[in-house]
Parts: structure tokens; C-alpha cells; sequence
């Protein structure tokens, strides 16, 4: 076990450790325990709060979420690394029911009492995954998304080179539609945060986790944005989320504006195209 920071596996009387494959910032492993197996990750250079971040939004999501979705337990978090519930993932995609569940579950989610927009916790650090962010609880979702979210991670983006500066002025002529383009006032949300297909696992029973989240209290169009970006979720999925908690008309038509938020932190991270794909898409939206 000596990769393991022996923190995080103290008194957890580990008998075996096995590395895992996947993940592109954190090292994962299986620990075997006379209870059963658990998961860990490690990140020993993680940014300061990331860790403990990630375990308040499955602490938060655990809490709110009914009996159509699981997220794994907490057992244990420190600066490098968490330690978590195992869950036995499946080979397979699932099938109807799964997808039905998932967006049943989600929306019950979303239907949970938030206090404001912004941070879970104010005392958390203010990150939304490894970036600095303002977090600072508010009544006014339009402008936090523009001016926290959008213009800090799009001049980043045009600072580092991997963003066209024409973004720039796309978005200073969207800025007065702000309100208009974040949809109709709703009452904030607990969101998952980065909820693309990768950080929905299906289990051997065809039972959806959410796993790795960024959460924190916003509006829901912005998760399921996320959802529709990289694919993975079938129609069944949105239908029965509508069934629990229908969006707003025009919802559809907003998808492109709540895209640019997790378009601008994988052009920041890993550049290629997508700097092209924030463009286009705040040009659909003009």
C-alpha cells in the first residue's frame, strides 16, 4: 500500500490493493477489506479543496437522491485522495428501465429545497473542479452564469491561447440577452455539475451511481446540458425527467448557452477542437 497516502487507509483494515485504469487527473484502486471491497482515488497533487469538494456533492446528492439513484458513500476523504462506496459496474449500457430511472431520479434531484445559487457551503474552497470560481451564494442565476462562470472561463481560455479571441466579442453582443438566454426564473438546484455519460456508472443490476461531481446550487438546464453535450443518455432518459419535473418551453433552445460553460473548461484543458466548439456554439446562440 505504499501508494496509498496512509491516511486514508488507516483503520480501514485494507487486506489487498489493486490499481485500476481510467481517469485522466487521479489514480484509482480497488481496496479489498474484510467487509468488502471499497474504492480510492488519489490525487497527490491535487488543488487545495478539490478532494473535499467532490465528497460534499456526493454527501449533498446522496442526501436528495430517491430509491431510482444511487451514489457511493464516503468513507473517507483527505487533501490526496477519497475513499469510497465500490460499486460493481456492469459491461453492459442497461436498458430502458435505466435510462427511465436515471432521468426520474435526477429530477427529484433537482426538485430538492437550495437555498441560493452558488456554493454548497460557503466555508468549502471555491472551485468548480480544479478552477477557482466565485461561488458566492446569490438570488441572481443570469448573472452568475455570465459574469462567474462564462466571461472568467472564456478569458482564461482567450489569455492561454486556446480560444480565438473573436470569442471575445461574441459574447460582450450576448451579454445584454443574459437573462433572456438563461431561460425563466426557477428556484435554484442541487446539481451534479459535470454530468456527462462518463460520470453516470450503471451497475450490474442496471441501477444508476453518480459519481465525480462538481456540484453545486444552480440552475437544472445547466446539468442537463451537460447530458446532451457528449451523449450517452437515451431520449427515455429526458422523457421521464419531464415526467417529474417538466422543463421549461424553450429549454431546448437554451441547450447551446448552458454548453459553453463545460465547452470552455475542456478548451482550457485539453485545447484541440475544442475552441471551435465554443465558438460555434455562442454563435447558435446569437
Amino acid at each position: 500500500m505504499d501508494q496509498l497516502p496512509e491516511d486514508l487507509v488507516a483503520d480501514l483494515d485494507v487486506t489487498g490493493v489493486r490499481s485500476l485504469s481510467g481517469g485522466d487527473t487521479a489514480a484509482a484502486y480497488r481496496l479489498d477489506t474484510p467487509d468488502g471491497p471499497l474504492f480510492a482515488k488519489t490525487m497527490l497533487d491535487a488543488p487545495a479543496g478539490v478532494l473535499e469538494l467532490e465528497a460534499a456533492g456526493l454527501e449533498a446528492l446522496r442526501a436528495a437522491a430517491p430509491a431510482e439513484v444511487s451514489v457511493p458513500r464516503v468513507f473517507r476523504v483527505s487533501d490526496q485522495g477519497l475513499v469510497l462506496e465500490w460499486i460493481d459496474e456492469s459491461n453492459g449500457a442497461g436498458g430502458s428501465t435505466t435510462e427511465v430511472e436515471c432521468g426520474s431520479g435526477l429530477a427529484w434531484i433537482h426538485r430538492a429545497d437550495a437555498p441560493h445559487f452558488g456554493a454548497l457551503d460557503p466555508q468549502l474552497p471555491q472551485r468548480i473542479g480544479s478552477f477557482p470560481v466565485d461561488l458566492s451564494p446569490t438570488d441572481d442565476w443570469a448573472d452568475f452564469l455570465l459574469h462567474r462562470r462564462i466571461e472568467p472561463l472564456l478569458r482564461t481560455a482567450v489569455d492561454t491561447g486556446k480560444l480565438d479571441p473573436a470569442a471575445s466579442d461574441l459574447l460582450a453582443e450576448l451579454a445584454p440577452r443574459a437573462a433572456e438566454l438563461a431561460g425563466p426564473v426557477e428556484p435554484p438546484s442541487l446539481l451534479h455539475g459535470d454530468l456527462w455519460a462518463g460520470n453516470r456508472v450503471i451497475d450490474a443490476n442496471g441501477r444508476n451511481w453518480l459519481i465525480d461531481p462538481s456540484s453545486f446550487y444552480g440552475h437544472r438546464e445547466y446539468d442537463v446540458a451537460m447530458m446532451l453535450l457528449f451523449g450517452g443518455f437515451g431520449e427515455a432518459c429526458f422523457t421521464a425527467y419531464d415526467e417529474v419535473y417538466p422543463l421549461a418551453d424553450g429549454w431546448r433552445e437554451r441547450v447551446p448557452w448552458y454548453q459553453v460553460p463545460p465547452l470552455l473548461v475542456h478548451a482550457i484543458r485539453f485545447g484541440g477542437g475544442y475552441g471551435n466548439a465554443v465558438l460555434d456554439a455562442l454563435q447558435r446562440v446569437r
